[in-house]
């Protein structure tokens, strides 16, 4: 009877291990969706790459072309309208900035 016993312990732990990577991947994608502040346009990182919340403010911008917004930029994200290259905060998705760049 012990050695069904240890055997049960053994079978749930390796298959509780086995679940542990599912589960992971769940709450990260739950905590990756969550609300992020929004850019502040005035912020040393937002000015740097020339971030604007309206694209058309760009428009004296040699690299800003009619069109191009945070929302259809390769670095964007539609869930948290977070980018990649603001990782810690939001961006208007009618904005835009120097490294926009083509979704592929």
């Amino acid at each position: 009877m012990a050695n069904q016993s240890r055997r049960k312990f053994m079978r749930n732990s390796v298959m509780g291990l086995a679940a542990l990577p599912f589960g992971a991947g769940i709450l990260s994608k739950t905590a990756f969706a969550q609300e992020l502040p929004r850019l502040d346009p005035s912020s040393p990182t937002a000015q740097a790459l020339n971030y604007v919340e309206v694209a058309s403010d760009a428009s004296d911008h040699p690299a800003y072309e009619e069109g191009e917004l945070c929302s259809n930029c390769m670095f964007f994200n539609a869930d948290n309208e977070g980018c990649q290259l603001f990782p810690q905060n939001s961006v208007e998705p009618d904005g835009w900035c120097q490294s926009w760049t083509a979704q592929a």
